[in-house]
């Protein structure tokens, strides 16, 4: 099991104290965070892409490559990629870099998309949202295969014996793609024979399980190895000492986390304390809790999906990096063992 953290660079201010640290400052705590994952000894570290003044993040692979240089053996990957409305083609090949900068490390995680900015700041029409994720996820594809490629579809110009570079120190980039709620996406994933990951935020983990299942399925459908295809979950998190101290401490940050974010899509959310102890119930995808709960709640999923990376947001709501630091440790040297020790014996 790959255990590891990411984080989508939100700017939202301290509950606690009204403080909104800069786009500056929120960059250089999230390669220090990165800095400190790898010398404790978790896998992975992601960082998002948004295009609004209210994330730190456009660029991921820049950052990456940034974090490369102060990192030893973590890997490094997009959590996630817009793929609506990137160049397929730029994208492989900012990678490829990042790739051969960390010494093989660069992976992407492609999705869809929470917001919609992106569409007109690169020149694409939002009606086309499905479509142009289909056609640059071939792409891409296509791209990790081949270091000459001749291509043609309907959104960007042909490619004719283009060669693409530089290749990457991997034979292949790792590429997953992203799944919220769409049934289709898995599917995709399965049949194209990329890794899944299921970004898992809430509610009653056994909801995933068909999303799971349809992916295996078509991946066996389509020829696939299962044994060459990961599945990853991503989620929430917040650690202390005892369960009780982290919803207590997790409540104004989470509270305030779903109330910007809600507030950027046009809508206006209160979540109640009361609705929140039910979110953070033993039995629920939401990790809130002492490092046994959360070894539980781990646990409890692997044996429903059998999945192979676990990735934690640790970082939302205007959390201090000093409180995302200890997080980070306590990951690291509690929970991260604990899961592989017992996936191991099991």
């Amino acid at each position: 099991m790959e255990i590891g953290i990411y984080s989508l660079a939100d700017l939202g201010p301290d509950p606690l104290t009204g403080t909104t640290i800069s786009a500056k400052q929120r960059i250089q705590e999230l390669i220090q965070a990165a800095k400190l994952a790898d010398e404790a000894g978790l896998d992975i570290f992601g960082v998002g892409e948004h295009h609004r003044l209210d994330y730190a993040v456009s660029a991921p692979a820049i950052v990456l490559t940034a974090i490369a240089q102060v990192t030893k053996r973590i890997r490094l990957t997009s959590t996630t990629t817009v793929l609506n409305t990137i160049d397929p083609v730029r994208l492989y090949e900012d990678f490829a870099t990042l790739d051969l900068v960390s010494d093989g490390r660069a992976e992407i995680v492609a999705g869809r998309g929470a917001f919609v900015e992106s569409f007109p700041l690169f020149g694409y029409d939002v009606k086309d949202y499905d479509a142009l994720f289909e056609e640059h996820l071939h792409l891409l594809l296509q791209l990790n295969e081949a270091e000459n490629v001749t291509w043609k579809g309907q959104f960007r110009p042909s490619l004719q014996h283009a060669d693409i570079a530089p290749r990457s120190e991997q034979e292949r980039i790792p590429i997953w793609v992203g799944v919220g709620g769409t049934p289709e996406s898995a599917i995709r994933a399965g049949s194209l024979g990329t890794n899944l990951a299921l970004a898992i935020l809430g509610g009653d983990p056994i909801r995933f399980l068909p999303f799971v299942e349809l992916y295996r399925r078509a991946a066996v459908e389509a020829g696939h190895r299962l044994d060459q295809m990961k599945v990853a979950v991503t989620g929430h998190m917040h650690l202390a000492k005892t369960t009780e101290q982290a919803i207590e401490q997790f409540y104004p940050y989470y509270v305030n986390y779903w109330g910007y974010v809600n507030k950027q899509r046009g809508m206006m959310s209160h979540i109640s304390r009361e609705s929140y102890n039910r979110m953070v119930a033993p039995d629920t995808a939401l990790f809130v809790g002492s490092s046994q709960q959360i070894v539980e709640k781990i646990l409890h999923q692997y044996e429903l999906y059998g999945h192979q990376r676990f990735v934690a947001q640790l970082d939302i709501g205007g959390l201090p990096f000093s409180k995302v630091a200890a997080q980070i440790e306590q990951l690291a040297t509690e929970v991260a063992p604990a899961v592989r020790k017992a996936i191991n014996n099991s």
